[in-house]
């Protein structure tokens, strides 16, 4: 079962990383929908919530002010599913450059919500979530694809299919920047640089052009995702 599925605003809380106190403003601001309530009246969280809140806390780590981010998430589709927002974080991460954190196994346990014996630890690395280190106690962790590595521990998917499937978009994903930065560097940087002579607007033009790689990754992942949504549907005609 995902350990998410169903969680008091206590366990939301160790799951995100967030004080209760956090989680009750998030939603009076508007931020979190509101909890299903269970019995006795307790609000239920489930997926949503966690990687709503995570989304937040990537938007927040950008600098944006909780006025934007309250903009930002009006702008979504409101019937956004919970891997739909754990893109949206990747995409926002993808505008700073990496930001691996380290956890001791008890901090990973608990921002898991669960367990993990040491064939989960290995799955999880084959994802790319986590390194080890030098310490047997602490991981290199990615915050971005944290909660969604986790929920992908579920999913019945044996470590040497992980291990080849990452090689697999690894290869392509090193082939589609090698041939972007290729068509870039020889259709628009190497002629701009021949035909404009002031420095500055030389690293005007490149400040531009590093603002570029969010949309970049963003047409990427679209066109993955529509690539994977018309393969699954040829390959399993009969699943709708």
């Amino acid at each position: 079962m995902d350990p998410a599925a169903s969680l008091t605003v206590d366990e939301l809380a160790a799951r995100a990383g967030v004080t209760v106190r956090t989680i009750r403003f998030y939603s009076t601001r508007g931020l979190l929908p509101p909890p299903e309530i269970g019995p006795r009246r307790v609000g239920r969280y489930g997926p949503g919530h966690l990687s709503r809140l995570a989304l937040i806390e990537e938007l927040q780590h950008q600098g944006m002010t909780l006025a934007a981010i309250e903009r930002y998430l009006r702008q979504l589709p409101p019937d956004l599913s919970p891997e739909d927002l754990a893109l949206h974080r990747a995409l926002v991460a993808s505008w700073a450059p990496d930001a691996e954190a380290e956890a001791t196994r008890e901090k990973l346990e608990r921002r898991a919500g669960r367990p993990l014996n040491e064939d989960d630890l290995d799955r999880l690395a084959a994802m790319n979530v986590l390194a080890r280190t030098d310490d047997p106690d602490v991981f290199r962790i990615d915050p971005v694809i944290l909660h969604l590595g986790v929920r992908l521990l579920e999913v019945p998917v044996s470590l040497k299919t992980l291990l080849a499937a990452r090689e697999v978009v690894l290869e392509h994903s090193r082939e589609a920047a090698r041939e972007l930065s290729r068509m870039f560097k020889e259709e628009v940087w190497d002629p701009y640089r021949r035909r404009e002579s002031d420095p500055e607007q030389v690293e005007t033009m490149r400040t531009l052009s590093a603002h570029m790689q969010p949309m970049i990754v963003q047409a990427l992942v679209t066109a993955f995702q529509r690539s994977m949504r018309e393969e699954l549907k040829a390959s399993f005609p009969d699943e709708g």
